[in-house]
């Protein structure tokens, strides 16, 4: 046989190795390294889309602008997120939404609420409510930052902008009278608030915002993400010791679909917040 017959045949065998049901397809998820345990957390995960013939694997990002490049130069496929970050990266044209998670309670949003020390006055919707005030929420967060910057002028009239590392932090820095103003994801203040008598919500956003949503880049193969979309659309139903596992580390009942109308809120609060396409996640 003549080289280049034997060159030919030997690509014809890879392409067909490689299109073999038994090859798995690679996902790369971006991890943010401040998210302590988070790759622990999704560890079942992978394992479940391994099941199904999905090699999946973690990527580390330093920070929201180092995973923006890493989706932008295609070395992360796709990331688990807060909707303030999802809807930034959707807004910057990066990623597209997917699937978010339901709940084992039945629920897949959440919103801000603001809080106060009891007795405040209620939330205003408007910038002078916090002027003078010191004002802690979670950085980058439609429960949080985004929804504070909303409003025109908030951050000059305040008196002081405190950034907590989690919505647990910012509740329990106000009610040690540290901060006037505390905003959170409702969620969050649901649980805790039986711990903290004297806080009190002194207003809400009337919007909702998707929770934990699977963005994924634009650069990932259309095939790709219309198979890891199946496979989670289907852990509900699937009663396999890997799914079981997944949806107990996770506390869900499993992922349903989710685009870019579930954003329908968050994304006209983040661009009020100050977003569009060049924002580098920093104000």
């Amino acid at each position: 046989m003549k080289k280049s017959n034997r060159f030919v045949l030997v690509v014809i065998v890879i392409l067909l190795l490689l299109n073999s049901p038994g090859i798995a397809s690679q996902f790369k998820f971006g991890i943010m390294q401040d998210k302590k345990g988070a790759a622990a957390k999704f560890r079942p995960l992978l394992n479940y889309l391994k099941k199904h013939d999905i090699k999946a694997s973690f990527i580390s990002a330093k920070s929201y602008p180092d995973a923006a490049r890493m989706f932008a130069m295609k070395q992360i496929d796709g990331m688990f997120s807060g909707s303030g970050i999802a809807g930034c990266m959707i807004v910057k044209n990066l990623a597209i939404p997917v699937v978010r998670p339901l709940n084992k309670a039945g629920w897949s949003t959440y919103w801000a609420v603001v809080l106060a020390p009891k007795g405040a006055p209620r939330f205003t919707q408007s910038s002078e409510y916090f002027k003078q005030k010191s004002v802690i929420f979670c950085s980058l967060a439609s429960s949080g930052e985004f929804f504070f910057r909303s409003f025109k002028g908030s951050a000059d009239i305040c008196n002081k902008m405190m950034k907590a590392p989690s919505h647990f932090v910012a509740i329990d820095t106000l009610s040690r009278g540290i901060a006037d103003v505390a905003i959170v994801k409702n969620r969050v203040w649901d649980d805790e608030k039986l711990k903290y008598p004297n806080v009190i919500r002194v207003g809400e956003d009337p919007g909702e915002n998707p929770d934990g949503t699977l963005i994924v880049s634009k650069n990932t193969d259309p095939l790709t993400i219309e198979n890891i979309s199946t496979i989670l659309l289907g852990l509900e139903k699937d009663h396999s010791t890997e799914a079981i596992a997944v949806k107990d580390t996770l506390n869900i009942l499993g992922y349903i679909k989710t685009t870019e109308n579930d954003f329908k809120f968050t994304i006209p609060l983040i661009k009020k917040a100050g977003v569009d396409p060049s924002f580098n996640f920093s104000f």
